[in-house]
């Protein structure tokens, strides 16, 4: 593989912005996504967990509303990413035979499903919409890409939990070089703060509980972190050969360079403690970069907030970087904007573009007592990066066993 790979064009919303660039300024000024929610469910089911990082801007106050009733909220996301990514990209001029989609999603329709259930046992078959299939299938959102734009080289999802829309991205990389494509819309979307996700993932042991203070629960690397945040929105990259980018005058924002995606066959939710298959997936992005471990200059960890997988993550990158890795300038991202589930690769691969073409690592919020277990080298102020070449790394990590690296070069 020799073609070089940029990013034209980004768009993204969740807890913490609308756009790309509000979600940016918002993530270097210490914002947190994180809220009560203001839903008769919460109250109705009883809850443990009474709060989320919901999406700033709904998707209603977006899309027209005859667009909006026919796509789950998930796809709602979506689209409004992508149409920001694509406008931001110059709105390419490609053949549609040249263009794909590399899309992905961890739940897909969930509100969609579970709506047509209640529907169907409340009203009878006849109520049900003949929509709700093509809603909630988990390609909807690629499907329906696919058709905004007219992309006819292909379309394909990608489910791998909290590590899809990394594992997209590669994809979209992937295909440029095999030739399949000149411009690819790749990213991830999630709408998935649902009573029944909050009370499944709250009953595991996995959410967060500081319901009394919602903005602080979120906090990776803490020794008294005590969960995640569920975060919902979407996240888009508009990837050309660097060829194409430059015959159209096209800005760059950055090089990807290399992926990993390896499976840990450990446990269903839990990740493997001695970090092997997430360091080969760190290792391959780097030998397909062509790059060496002494080279990377920043990292946007999964960091996720739980108890376990934080060190995890550590012990995995430990493998890979050494002594060296106490001294890279690391993010935790997710303390902000919550998790995306699987939207959340894409969201923070444009982080680690912006992190590089800004010289920035951006802060990690409600750092508190640092956890002896988890030296990242964290702050709760941006981190410089300083001048030349920069190359960083984004992970993801999800249920299932699956660990996805993409690596990053500056512009």
């Amino acid at each position: 593989m020799t073609k070089r790979i940029v990013v034209t064009g980004i768009g993204a919303s969740s807890a913490i912005g609308g756009t790309a660039p509000e979600n940016w300024s918002n993530l270097l000024a210490g914002m947190s996504g994180g809220r009560t929610l203001e839903h008769d469910w919460v109250e109705k089911y009883d809850l443990p967990v009474t709060f989320a990082a919901e999406a700033m801007v709904r998707p209603e106050e977006v899309l027209p509303r005859h667009e909006a009733k026919r796509l789950d909220p998930s796809a709602q996301f979506a689209v409004i990413a992508a149409r920001e990514a694509w406008e931001d990209a110059g709105s390419p001029e490609v053949a549609p035979e040249r263009l794909g989609i590399d899309f992905a999603t961890g739940i897909g329709g969930l509100w969609t499903l579970l709506d047509a259930w209640d529907t169907l046992r409340e009203r009878g078959p006849r109520r049900v919409m003949p929509l709700t299939v093509p809603m909630l299938m988990p390609n909807a959102a690629a499907g329906n890409l696919s058709l905004i734009f007219g992309a006819r080289a292909y379309a394909q999802t990608v489910v791998s939990a909290c590590a899809s829309s990394t594992e997209s991205v590669l994809s979209a990389y992937k295909h440029l070089q095999e030739g399949l494509a000149d411009v690819v819309i790749a990213g991830g979307a999630e709408s998935a703060i649902h009573p029944i996700t909050m009370a499944s993932f709250a009953s595991a042991q996995a959410l967060s509980r500081r319901n009394d203070d919602p903005a602080t629960a979120s906090r990776p690397g803490a020794i008294d972190r005590d969960g995640f945040v569920m975060g919902e929105g979407a996240a888009v990259m508009i990837l050309e050969t660097e060829e194409h980018a430059k015959t159209r005058g096209a800005k760059i924002y950055g090089y990807v360079v290399g992926g990993g995606v390896t499976a840990d066959s450990y446990h269903i939710t839990g990740n493997d403690p001695e970090g092997a298959g997430a360091a080969r997936a760190v290792e391959m992005a780097l030998q397909m970069a062509g790059r060496s471990a002494d080279e990377v200059t920043h990292i946007n960890a999964h960091a996720t907030s739980t108890p376990v997988g934080d060190p995890n993550e550590y012990v995995a990158l430990k493998r890979v970087f050494g002594d060296r890795l106490d001294e890279i300038p690391v993010s935790a991202t997710k303390a902000s904007t919550g998790h995306l589930l699987g939207g959340t690769g894409a969201l923070e691969g444009i982080f680690t573009l912006l992190a590089l073409r800004d010289r920035v690592a951006p802060p990690t919020i409600n750092m508190t007592t640092p956890d002896p277990a988890v030296p990242f080298r964290l702050s709760g102020t941006g981190q410089q990066l300083g001048s030349g070449d920069q190359l960083a790394i984004s992970n993801s990590f999800g249920f299932g066993g699956h660990n996805a690296v993409v690596a990053f070069a500056s512009a």
